[in-house]
């Protein structure tokens, strides 16, 4: 029998998991017995999805009728439930860029309706970062923008279209995580900024979200010297913050397991810190976050030193078993509430086209009616993007597949390239009948891509490029198609634009 205090640290747990079921062979037998326990419900990945999601999401409320179903699906650059094809819901840059309040609350409420028909009724978004910083490694295009007002104003819609269609919302990353230049997932990003202008520029769009009555808010591993030296999740004076604001919602930490954490105080130290902060829920993630490294039963492991060290701080008394509690009752009080929530109708019926919105934001630089002469049959495209991350997959196939359709296309590590691995891939594609495509995703910051580029404009000035990242600032030498991101349904309407059609 389960004793009292493992239920109630199993109460706060949100841990991700290996496998698309929860029975059968090679089903995670660990994670039901937890369920039954009180876990406080589970986070889906890549790894988790399958045809089969909904009946995987109602064996999880069978072993757990409270629990929460969470998925890390922001739409654009970012998604699970399209994990093997691409989104086909526009990014938030897209609808920054659109800067249409209706469009990105009927996104919100699309993206609520797909959740909710696969059993979830968390979404991790949207993300609330001021993109202030263009060499930012891990936000980018996963911002509306670098202007607090527009992030603030699409961010309050995105939550309205989610809530309105009856799933909780997860605002992410308080406080900001849009003024560095590295990775949580792989370091401890610092934010050396003014604290003034972190309230005024970072917080406003928290500020928007609070007032809009998000469910939930995730923090994120950085540090702000100038309120303390422990990353934001395990500091009690920016969670303190929070709460000062007037959120009064679910405090959800970003992925204990990530690097800025797992490589500092550890999952298990972190989980404690977490609690001990002000945090109410606490993501375990995604068990491939260690990469090569990752066990087959890292999910439980990470879990479990998670679970062990919650359980040893009750009991010595690190961790006050009325701060548990307290988390605890939040995260119930947010379950009770999904459990009743209806989708408001007229979001449900409203007619919703992805692809107008993600062709409103197209921006085009030097492109001319020869660059979109419909006489091209075919587009030959040399996919040079950089290499997939933790929290995008920068690389993945869909993209260059939906931009050249039957066309040419090939990978170039460009980083990596030898030049003789460059010109091999010009050579290759200029073989071919279609219109030579670049497609890059950080021209402002890899100078291998620019390079890229100029070598390409030498060898073919008819040549275009197509830039899935944020908006080159500075021009580049060919004319340029700026999609804002690397989805299916971005590459797809490039692909329309430069065949004339």
């Amino acid at each position: 029998m389960t004793d009292e205090l493992t239920r109630l640290a199993n109460s706060v747990l949100w841990p991700g998991f290996f496998g698309t079921s929860l029975s059968g062979a090679g089903a995670p037998a660990w994670l039901r017995t937890a369920l039954e326990d009180d876990l406080a419900g589970v986070v889906y990945f890549g790894q988790n999805i399958s045809a089969e999601l909904p009946a995987l999401s109602a064996e999880i409320r069978a072993a757990n009728p409270r629990a929460l179903i969470g998925i890390d699906e922001e739409g654009g650059s970012v998604t699970r439930l399209e994990v093997g094809t691409g989104s086909t819901l526009p990014g938030a840059a897209q609808l920054g860029i659109v800067d249409d309040i209706a469009a990105s609350e009927a996104t919100g409420a699309e993206l609520a309706r797909r959740a909710r028909a696969a059993g979830i009724n968390v979404v991790l978004g949207p993300v609330a970062d001021v993109n202030t910083d263009p060499r930012n490694p891990v936000i980018g295009v996963r911002s509306f923008g670098a202007d607090a007002a527009l992030v603030s104003r699409h961010v309050t819609a995105t939550v309205e279209g989610l809530q309105g269609g009856g799933v909780a919302a997860c605002v992410k990353h308080f406080p900001g995580h849009g003024d560095t230049h590295l990775d949580s997932h792989h370091a401890l990003p610092v934010i050396t900024l003014d604290p003034a202008e972190i309230d005024d520029v970072h917080l406003a769009p928290f500020r928007a979200a609070i007032a809009a009555g998000a469910d939930s808010i995730m923090t994120a591993h950085i540090v702000v010297p100038a309120w303390g030296e422990r990353p934001a999740t395990l500091n009690p004076v920016v969670l303190g913050r929070l709460r000062q604001m007037g959120f009064d919602g679910v405090i959800i930490t970003d992925a204990l397991d990530m690097a800025a954490v797992r490589e500092s105080v550890g999952i298990g130290g972190g989980a404690v810190q977490a609690l001990a902060a002000g945090a109410d829920l606490l993501c375990i993630g995604n068990p491939t976050n260690p990469g090569a490294a990752a066990l087959a039963d890292q999910d439980e492991i990470d879990y479990l030193t998670a679970r062990e060290a919650i359980v040893a701080a009750l009991r010595d008394g690190t961790l006050p078993r009325e701060r548990v509690e307290e988390a605890r009752n939040r995260v119930r009080t947010l379950a009770a509430k999904l459990a009743d929530a209806l989708p408001d109708a007229a979001a449900a019926a409203a007619t919703y086209d992805a692809a107008v919105i993600v062709q409103r934001a197209l921006r085009l630089t030097g492109v001319t009616d020869e660059t979109t002469d419909a006489a091209a049959s075919a587009l030959s495209v040399i996919d040079a993007r950089r290499r997939s991350t933790l929290a995008v997959d920068s690389a993945a196939s869909y993209v260059a597949d939906g931009l050249a359709g039957d066309g040419f296309r090939v990978r170039l590590d460009v980083d990596r390239a030898t030049d003789e691995e460059r010109d091999a891939a010009l050579s290759a594609a200029l073989a071919t009948e279609g219109r030579l495509v670049l497609l890059i995703d950080r021209p402002d910051v890899a100078d291998a891509q620019r390079a890229l580029v100029e070598l390409a404009a030498a060898r073919d000035p008819k040549a275009v490029v197509v830039n899935v990242g944020l908006p080159a600032r500075h021009p580049l030498l060919l004319p340029t198609v700026e999609v804002a991101a690397a989805s299916r349904v971005g590459a797809e309407a490039a692909r329309a634009l430069l065949l004339g059609r």
